[in-house]
């Protein structure tokens, strides 16, 4: 991008505007909640094993299916933001995560902790993503005005 070019998203938002850092906040911290909520569990496990009556297949379990999960469907929530749009799928990935991050909290036994951190995880999976979507999209090079290509060269 040249020296004098605005800082701008491809969709014509200025980053430098009270709208495009209104969009880099939520953004940034949508992906903050994200991650967070996985180290919370990891914190947890004792809490849990002792509440749950959880073994340690249970809380090995309750962990790397959220793991999982997120690896698992991380891609296809990009996908969704490409198809339906990525603020729609970030707000409904966001409250859908709340929503199942409630529900791990009344969990009564740890098949349901784990079922439903599966189901926080996958709704997580729509609202990681948007926060890193403009440095995976190819841009155009200064230079030569082409896009790279597949193996690099531009």
């Amino acid at each position: 991008m040249p020296a004098d070019a605005p800082d701008r998203a491809p969709a014509g938002l200025v980053l430098r505007s009270p709208a495009g850092r209104g969009t880099l906040l939520a953004t940034v911290l949508g992906s903050a909640l994200v991650f967070l909520d996985g180290t919370v569990v990891g914190i947890a496990l004792p809490a849990i094993a002792d509440d749950l009556g959880a073994t340690t297949a249970g809380l090995q379990w309750t962990v790397n299916g959220y793991a999982l999960t997120l690896a698992a469907l991380l891609l296809l929530g990009g996908s969704l933001g490409d198809r339906f749009g990525r603020r729609r799928v970030f707000l409904i990935g966001t409250v859908a995560f709340a929503a199942a991050s409630v529900l791990c909290a009344v969990a009564p036994t740890v098949g349901g902790c784990w079922s439903r951190r599966v189901r926080c995880r996958a709704s997580a999976a729509r609202c990681s993503p948007r926060g890193r979507w403009r440095s995976s999209r190819p841009r155009s090079s200064p230079a030569t005005g082409r896009r790279p290509s597949a193996r690099g060269r531009g």
